[in-house]
């Protein structure tokens, strides 16, 4: 943790942990107590129209506070960590100025790690190419981290087979450049970071954490998630959009084309988010830098913010 006085670099309070742990409620809180404005880290609430799935804040939450990097991108688009890293920084600067604190949440490992540390200059994006490997992985995924193993052994044990969208990248990486991406990331780790930042991991035991999947899921559905992915495909969104193959949106997608009824629907979003919510932990357990409180102890998230700014120092830049 960074003592007050001691950088000129912007400070961040960075909050996170696996989905459903409460990130939502506990940005909140600490945002009105603090006076800090909220920079959502999350991969699907980034997108217009995709709401429920995301669990995005609610308009009477984002009216308490307000809000960043939500309700951003077109479906169709490719929003990328590189550009998160980008627009986040952005909305650091405008909340600095107008002499707020920063408050970034959320369970994307790769949007945080984009946004505190920068990412290495990647090779652009062969199209041909990645499609050629995601044909591959919906065929195999497990064939296609066996490839990746043979030519990346590094990032291949830390991805997970299921995570198509990473395992591919780094294949492509290979591909294009003839180097493994650890090799990229590894030298780029030596740069120096953009902010001064304070992680606090949520800490959820695992039943209880499987508890409110569950109940969120099947709320989810309630709500009308189902028809808010026939709203979206009426309205002209491809089937095919990044977005509709998270969590939530592929099972409803499903349902609404008649493959599967409502109760598969949310068994399989439960399903699947648990096994998110098991490899966003492995992600940030393996951050040295997140000091881990209990979910359930508010206070104690209070005080690890206070010290970090130091009291009466809202603009400890």
């Amino acid at each position: 943790m960074v003592r007050p006085g001691l950088s000129t670099r912007p400070r961040l309070l960075v909050l996170v942990g696996p989905t459903a742990c409460g990130k939502t409620s506990l940005s909140l809180s600490l945002a009105l107590e603090l006076g800090a404005e909220i920079i959502s880290a999350d991969a699907v609430a980034v997108y217009r129209g995709f709401d429920l799935g995301s669990a995005k804040p609610t308009p009477r939450e984002r009216g308490l506070v307000r809000h960043h990097l939500i309700d951003l991108a077109e479906p169709e688009e490719d929003f990328t960590a590189a550009r998160f890293a980008e627009l986040a920084g952005r909305a650091v600067e405008e909340i600095l100025a107008r002499g707020s604190r920063v408050i970034v949440a959320g369970g994307s490992g790769l949007y945080l790690r984009a946004l505190l540390g920068g990412l290495f200059q990647a090779p652009p994006v062969d199209k041909a190419l990645r499609a050629e490997l995601a044909a591959r992985a919906e065929e195999d995924p497990q064939a296609l981290h066996s490839r990746l193993a043979l030519v990346d052994p590094r990032a291949a044990a830390r991805l997970n087979p299921r995570d198509k969208v990473r395992v591919i990248r780094a294949l492509e990486v290979f591909l294009q450049t003839g180097r493994p991406i650890s090799a990229f990331q590894g030298k780029h780790r030596f740069q120096e970071q953009r902010f001064d930042h304070l992680k606090l991991g949520i800490l959820v035991d695992r039943e209880t954490l499987g508890e409110r999947i569950a109940r969120r899921t099947r709320l989810m559905f309630q709500a009308g998630l189902e028809e808010e992915v026939r709203a979206l495909l009426e309205a002209g969104v491809d089937p095919g959009a990044k977005p509709m193959s998270s969590i939530g949106y592929k099972e409803a997608l499903a349902l609404v084309r008649g493959e599967i009824d409502q109760e598969e629907a949310v068994r399989r979003t439960i399903r699947e988010t648990r096994r998110l919510a098991k490899r966003q932990m492995t992600w940030f357990r393996a951050d040295e830098e997140v000091t881990w409180l209990p979910g359930d102890d508010p206070q104690a998230f209070l005080d690890a913010a206070r010290a970090f700014w130091g009291e009466n120092d809202v603009q400890s830049q």
